[in-house]
């Protein structure tokens, strides 16, 4: 069955929804089946693989409130092996609903329990805020993927999230673990991003991937063009910086897996 990772952190501006497009893209690349689904009511995961929003007739809303079958939500991207749930504004509707919903923390669990056996991977890309969407993610995963940008008030909404994800994991979801910390839009060039950078390292250790996404600016207008980096521009740094990490997350998710059920 798929490995379910939600890529997620409170704060916004992060690059959760750029880490979800791309990460997901190499995975598919790497000729893994990949499911995006994009929770979040802003749509960038959406408009990043190229969905015009205002074009949106099933998206994951319609899906929430039990209009549609998840099934019926998935859309083609550019990319083989790639598709996505697209999300629009309405979406911004969900949290009420689910509220009322008995169980509502296992809402998305079993609604994506149906296609688990299409995929190899499903990303979550959480909104910016620890409500009952991001809850039902988490609930969903098997790991998280956190993106951090290098800056102090991060390291604050990086705490609050893991006490979060260990009270999941305690209450809600036994299985649930982190499967990374990673570092975005990165500039070594500037002293309080390296001594961020090393604080995280420090505090957090195995938990942090090796790579950092810089920042980049061919990997900033990618969006715009609604194109994965690989798309737009394969040879720019932050294309190459993603292919990486996504090597690291198969390595994690993968084959540390497959090692360890062969012993």
């Amino acid at each position: 069955m798929a490995k379910i990772i939600a890529i997620c952190n409170q704060k916004g501006g992060v690059g959760k929804s750029t880490t979800a497009v791309n990460v997901g893209a190499y995975l598919a690349l790497s000729g893994k089946r990949v499911l995006l689904i994009d929770l979040d009511a802003q749509g960038n995961a959406t408009t990043a693989c190229g969905i015009d929003r205002k074009q949106l007739h099933k998206d994951i809303y319609a899906v929430i409130i039990g209009d549609l079958l998840l099934a019926e939500a998935v859309r083609k991207t550019g990319i083989e092996r790639l598709d996505l749930v697209p999300a629009s504004l309405d979406l911004a509707g969900a949290e009420p609903y689910l509220m009322n919903l008995p169980e509502r923390e296992t809402t998305l669990k079993r609604l994506l329990e149906p296609i688990l056996l299409s995929y190899d991977v499903v990303l979550f890309d959480c909104p910016p805020a620890l409500g009952m969407i991001t809850l039902n993610a988490l609930v969903a995963a098997n790991s998280t993927m956190i993106p951090v940008q290098c800056e102090y008030l991060a390291l604050e909404g990086l705490n609050s999230l893991l006490q979060t994800i260990n009270l999941i994991k305690q209450k809600l979801n036994p299985s649930l673990r982190v499967g990374g910390i990673v570092l975005t839009m990165t500039d070594f060039r500037v002293n309080l991003a390296k001594e961020v950078a090393d604080e995280v390292k420090r505090y957090f250790k195995d938990m942090v991937f090796d790579t950092s996404i810089p920042r980049n600016v061919r990997l900033a207008e990618s969006p715009s063009f609604g194109k994965p980096i690989h798309l737009y521009d394969p040879h720019s740094t932050g294309a190459m910086a993603y292919q990486l990490l996504t090597q690291e997350v198969i390595t994690k998710e993968f084959e540390a897996a497959n090692d360890q059920a062969l012993r």
